[in-house]
């Protein structure tokens, strides 16, 4: 199927891939940034965004985004790129590592490490953000004309709301409260937890140290399940990093992408460490 996207820049392919309820746009901080070194690709998944709802009978849920998703990037002709995601778009980044279907991964506050207890608070959380969106989406632009309206709406999501703009917010929650596909893909997250896996490619996990949705600590989780992943914290940034500091993520992600031609040009596998996370 054909999706919603942006493609800027030259080199290896690079793929950007949102979380859930959230659309390419979310990557504009950073993308003339990554387009430097990279094809850079940023795409609105299947019912989210600019995207159209995935075909009829489709069932919701990581297997069928990833399937989509690979499906459109063999329509542009793409094989094995890079990977860059946020929560949701962070898990499939790391389910397509495991599955061999990419270079490198980089995983921005990735979902698939919360303890029950955590999953519950984030899918509720999610939950009443959607609807509050669809309740307040008409009078959005009045609501975050000021930055302490930005503050006081965003805040679950990116640590500086009045980093952005009074239009990228109220943009924003309008593609939240209008994805068509929400309502059906947050409960198939819902028990989803990442295995302990070895994955053959750089994969780096990198997790905002202010995120108030899926917590700090999760990171540490990541690092068991991938021994061999690089695991990091952005400072000062929330679950959506990319409005926070887009000069820190920019060259996490650049640098994970380069791990993959580090390791290849030595013909060796990657050899990553966690890093510290106190």
């Amino acid at each position: 199927m054909q999706l919603n996207h942006r493609r800027t820049g030259n080199g290896e392919p690079l793929v950007l891939i949102h979380g859930i309820g959230s659309r390419w746009q979310m990557w504009e901080p950073i993308i003339e940034r990554l387009a430097e070194r990279h094809q850079v690709i940023a795409v609105d998944l299947p019912g989210f965004g600019a995207s159209p709802m995935p075909p009829p009978g489709t069932p919701p849920g990581i297997p069928s985004l990833i399937a989509l998703v690979s499906e459109f990037l063999g329509q542009l002709g793409v094989e094995r790129p890079h990977v860059a995601g946020n929560s949701m778009g962070g898990l499939m980044a790391l389910e397509m590592a495991g599955r061999g279907l990419v270079r490198s991964a980089t995983a921005l506050s990735p979902a698939g490490f919360a303890s029950r207890t955590e999953m519950t608070y984030g899918r509720a959380s999610l939950w009443l953000s959607v609807r509050l969106a669809r309740r307040l989406s008409r009078h959005a632009d009045a609501l975050f004309a000021t930055a302490a309206g930005r503050k006081l709406g965003l805040s679950l999501f990116v640590a500086h709301p009045e980093r952005l703009t009074a239009t990228e917010a109220a943009e924003n929650t309008r593609a939240l409260a209008g994805a068509p596909w929400f309502d059906e893909t947050l409960p198939a997250l819902r028990a989803y937890q990442f295995p302990e896996e070895e994955i053959a490619v750089p994969v780096t996990v990198a997790w905002g140290a202010k995120d108030r949705l899926l917590v700090p600590r999760q990171a540490r989780r990541a690092a068991a399940a991938i021994p061999r992943a690089r695991v990091l914290l952005l400072k000062g940034c929330g679950h959506v990093p990319t409005w926070d500091d887009p000069e820190q993520v920019a060259q996490v992600v650049l640098d994970g992408a380069a791990a993959a031609r580090t390791a290849q040009d030595s013909g060796t596998a990657p050899a990553q460490a966690a890093a510290p996370m106190a």
